[in-house]
């Protein structure tokens, strides 16, 4: 295997990571108003992800930083022809994040439900979006022959990628359900558990939607057996939740989702951003690639940091594992 499918392989798995965890988070955020039915509940739910949700992001960091070093072209002509989702993700990042910090800042009522407000929008528009953006790097774009977007906004909204947003934003908020069903105790956590499966069937329907929907545009053996098994744990999953066995339900979701997005990079490639005008303007792992130099320099990076760094978010989430409740968050 040459370097450049190694580097495919390692943005795959990153941004495969980035989904699995960010996307509990986001759903957390998106759920913040459902399950929470007092300050004390919501924050709660805040908690929960608290000690988490930035160490999540550094998926995100570690993903672009190696796209940008290993796939150069592929880098500049999705970030300059995905400006517009791009940037507003960037935005509902930032404003979740000062959101987290900024929320317990005042004791009023009226600026809680404020920030309350910029964590369910910085999570819901990035948990759309994403969606939007890897169906239409699976479905091509309008690239000339220089590997320039020529497209504009709305060949971005076609239905093939709203489907993708949208399943993205089930999926998310099945996991964020699941995730808060596991780390909760008392009322929040029936209620998780119940949200989890009805929000699980709705998104089970979209997921099997878009996976046949993809295959019929771009496949592969892999992509096929990956998207089978990203339909089959998220039906474990909904078992598990049905029952209560919050666990299993998190690892199905989790690995439904790893699956599912396993299955978008399996029928991507050899291509990282097709043309839908002109074959020669299709970018490929081979023609985007950086020289074989960086790539080996890279490698030899990676192979040493990335342990330490796997190493160090293990232990967060192992140190922060216990469940908590709103016997564990004082008044005031």
């Amino acid at each position: 295997m040459d370097l450049t499918t190694i580097w495919f392989l390692l943005v795959a798995v990153l941004f495969t990571g980035y989904f699995i965890l960010e996307g509990f988070d986001f759903g957390v955020g998106m759920l913040l108003p459902v399950l929470g039915r007092d300050d004390r509940e919501r924050r709660v739910l805040i908690n929960t992800i608290g000690p988490v949700w930035d160490g999540n992001e550094v998926w995100l960091i570690t993903a672009g930083g190696a796209m940008f070093a290993a796939f150069p072209e592929w880098y500049a002509t999705l970030f300059s022809g995905f400006y517009l989702p791009l940037l507003l993700i960037l935005l509902a990042l930032i404003a979740r994040g000062v959101a987290f910090e900024y929320r317990h800042k005042r004791p009023e009522a009226s600026w809680k439900r404020r920030w309350d407000t910029a964590i369910v929008v910085g999570s819901v528009v990035p948990a759309i979006l994403w969606g939007v953006a890897f169906a239409n790097i699976l479905r091509g774009v309008p690239l000339d022959a220089d590997h320039e977007y020529v497209g504009g906004l709305l060949d971005l909204l076609n239905p093939y990628a709203l489907l993708g947003g949208a399943t993205t934003l089930a999926l998310f908020a099945t996991h964020g359900a699941v995730f808060l069903a596991l780390k909760t105790t008392g009322d929040i956590r029936e209620r998780a558990g119940a949200l989890a499966v009805r929000l699980g069937v709705g998104a089970a329907v979209l997921a099997v939607g878009f996976l046949t929907w993809t295959l019929s545009i771009r496949s592969s053996a892999a992509a096929v057996v990956l998207a089978v098994g990203a339909a089959l744990a998220l039906l474990g999953a909904l078992a598990a939740a049905r029952v209560r066995r919050e666990g299993w339900a998190f690892t199905g979701t989790a690995v439904a989702i790893g699956l599912a997005v396993a299955t978008l990079f399996a029928a991507l490639f050899p291509n990282v951003l097709p043309s839908t005008l002109d074959a020669a303007g299709t970018l490929t792992a081979t023609n985007a690639a950086s020289t074989p130099y960086t790539l080996k320099i890279m490698t030899w990076v990676a192979v040493i940091f990335t342990p330490v760094v796997l190493g160090y978010q293990a232990w967060t989430y192992w140190v922060f594992r216990k469940r908590i409740g709103v016997a564990n968050i004082p008044q005031h």
